[in-house]
């Protein structure tokens, strides 16, 4: 019986150990998480002049998320939106050119996807892809999907970059690991960028109900 007893303590402070442990983690992955929110939200009324000035200030959150996604707002090239503008990367010089340019090209996959009859997540995925990805999607169902773009990802995008072998490689974020233990094609983009900046922009929304 003494034994049983025994035991059941050490269990109950093993336990006890694994749920403290649990809540500082979250507690500290909310906490880092707010920084970055508080971070993006550094550049909403840049965001906001430059969507007004595209004609998309409809989608004034989803720039927002693209931002989190990118770059958690703390990044010279916020937008990372060298390579859009320049072909390549590093280029941009400051973060006000880094928004100018991210959103005048998101504008335009915008207006392509609208242009081929597709769904606006086509031109998200796009933002990251390039604006050919629109006519894979225009002549696949006019609807962005995470299949879809795993295709274009594996069988187009990443052998035109030189992986001609499907080459993996290990991405550390919560939907890739769900989806398939983490696997993106090197040089193919990420096929999960349209489900990321969606779940980013649920994230934004969540802590702006608090302030």
């Amino acid at each position: 019986m003494r034994k049983r007893r025994k035991k059941f303590k050490v269990l109950k402070k093993i336990l006890l150990v694994l749920v403290i442990a649990v809540l500082a983690l979250t507690g500290y992955s909310v906490y880092r998480t707010k920084q970055q929110v508080d971070s993006v939200k550094r550049w909403e009324q840049m965001v906001k002049d430059a969507a007004e000035k595209n004609g998309i200030s409809a989608y004034e959150d989803v720039v927002l998320a693209i931002i989190l996604t990118e770059t958690k707002g703390d990044h010279l090239d916020v937008m990372q939106s060298s390579e859009s503008k320049y072909g390549v990367r590093n280029q941009i010089t400051t973060s006000a050119e880094s928004i100018e340019s991210g959103v005048a090209y998101l504008a335009k996959v915008i207006q392509e996807a609208e242009n081929q009859g597709c769904d606006v997540w086509t031109a998200v995925q796009a933002y990251n892809f390039g604006i050919n990805y629109i006519q894979y999607i225009a002549e696949n169902g006019q609807t962005n999907t995470v299949e879809l773009a795993e295709s274009y990802s594996r069988d187009i995008l990443s052998p035109m970059l030189g992986n001609t072998t499907k080459e993996t490689y290990f991405h550390r974020h919560p939907l890739t690991l769900i989806h398939n233990g983490g696997q993106l094609y090197k040089n193919g983009g990420n096929f999960l960028y349209a489900d990321t900046v969606k779940l980013n922009m649920k994230i934004m929304s969540f802590f702006s109900a608090f302030q």
